[in-house]
């Protein structure tokens, strides 16, 4: 099974930036409360080849 990237950005306008990039979704849920509004998390499940 492919792991989940979970990336979390913070908008700095006119763009998103990149903060944290990591597998672990407690830490990128950590940073995103440290930062407060304005963050989001992404979550990217890469495809199963087949």
């Amino acid at each position: 099974m492919p792991a989940t990237t979970y990336i979390v950005s913070v908008f700095e306008k006119p763009h998103w930036r990149t903060v944290l990039t990591t597998k672990a979704k407690a830490k990128a849920e950590a940073m995103a409360k440290e930062i407060g509004g304005g963050a989001q998390i992404e979550e990217i499940t890469p495809k199963k080849k087949r």
